[in-house]
């Protein structure tokens, strides 16, 4: 039975691509190999994952998908990550493979599989999440064959035409029920569907058409990026076994937190502890920013646990900015000196009730209950 797609990412068939991409997302945050080491069961999901969005998040790929999907006696499409549907240029192209054999359909051309795709995972700190950065990593892969061009032949020319499938790399099975006759497109099988047979091996990957090697990439990192996101690098996977495209490198982003923030999207959170003078009284404190600090002027008879509000004081982005959240937490002095007691001491002199409206409250709620003033002295 075909893949069901849209199953595997938990998304409707009229999904929009902004749909598909959060699902995908998601996904991967959840089912991510580092997430789960030595789990095959998460990690064969997570290849799941990445096939049916290879294929949902290519709008002609999942139409040709969707065709296939209506049309399941029509010949099955491979998956994503392994040719996927490139063995096809258009529907003309499905029809002429069902209907060849009632005198005869275009011929068949070489199907030229995409490599694997190659998955890592990068730490960036809070400030370079949100700032944006440029980053390099290192990671081995299969690199395509320089010195023969990815053909596993010397020179890159040391091969001949496959004489079974005279060099499309494709070889068709031809069977008859009744009046209908039905064909079956499969790779080579003697040349592993590359449409040639090598002469001479190339020296430097002996005949492999790549080589295994460390491979530097410079990454660019937007603002804003957050833990889950991640980034395409196209033609920076494994090379392809028969000549094709190499995949791509995805690299999963992962935020470490911050002491000092906390975030939602694009917004900030900042907790900001302040004396019981400042609270009191009023005055001004100084609030971190992602790039600098600004001066806040706190209201006098501020409570601990207060929430202030500064529009677009938050992550800047190419989408967008952000806005900050500032708590403040009144921060009681644990030490004072006896000049500092008698003035606190001093202060308590019946009449500050008046000027809280919380123990105003409690008092009146106290005295109505028990008859009783909790402040009565």
């Amino acid at each position: 039975m075909a893949k069901n797609y849209y199953e595997t990412l938990g998304v409707d068939k009229n999904a929009s691509q902004d749909d598909i991409k959060k699902a995908y997302r998601n996904l991967v945050k959840k089912y991510h190999p580092d997430l789960h080491p030595g789990d095959a069961a998460a990690a064969e999901k997570f290849k799941e994952i990445n096939e049916a969005n290879e294929v949902l998040s290519d709008e002609k790929r999942r139409k040709e998908y969707d065709f296939q999907q209506e049309h399941p006696n029509m010949g099955g499409f491979g998956g994503a990550g392994g040719g996927g549907f490139s063995g096809f240029s258009d529907f003309g192209d499905i029809f002429g493979d069902i209907f060849g054999g009632f005198g005869g359909g275009r011929r068949q051309t070489k199907t030229k599989v995409k490599g694997d795709d190659i998955t890592i995972e990068i730490s960036l700190s809070f400030l370079d999440a949100a700032k944006g950065c440029v980053r390099e990593v290192v990671y081995n892969r299969n690199e395509p064959c320089k010195a023969c061009n990815g053909t596993g032949a010397k020179g890159g020319t040391a091969y001949k035409t496959c004489e079974k499938c005279g060099g499309t790399g494709q070889v068709v099975y031809t069977s008859t029920n009744g009046f209908f006759r039905s064909q079956t497109v499969r790779p080579c099988p003697d040349c592993g569907g590359t449409g040639r047979k090598i002469l001479d091996a190339c020296p430097d990957c002996k005949g492999k058409g790549y080589i295994r090697s460390a491979t530097k990439v410079s990454l660019n990192i937007p603002a804003g990026a957050d833990t889950g996101s991640y980034l395409r690098k196209a033609g920076f996977g494994e090379a392809s076994t028969n000549g094709g495209e190499a995949g791509d490198l995805i690299v999963v982003i992962k935020v470490e937190p911050s002491k000092i923030f906390k975030r939602k999207n694009f917004d900030l959170y900042v907790s900001v502890p302040i004396s019981v003078k400042t609270a009191a009284l009023g005055g001004k404190v100084k609030i971190p920013l992602i790039d600098d600090v600004m001066e806040y002027a706190i209201p006098e008879g501020t409570q601990s646990g207060k929430v202030f509000f500064v529009r677009g004081k938050g992550i800047k982005t190419s989408r967008g900015t952000g806005d900050l959240y500032i708590e403040v937490v009144v921060e009681i002095p644990t030490k004072l000196s006896r000049a500092q007691k008698k003035a606190l001491d001093d202060l308590d002199d019946g009449t500050e009730i008046k000027q809280c409206p919380k123990m105003k409250q409690y008092s009146d709620n106290m005295q109505t209950m028990y008859g009783k003033d909790p402040y009565q002295k």
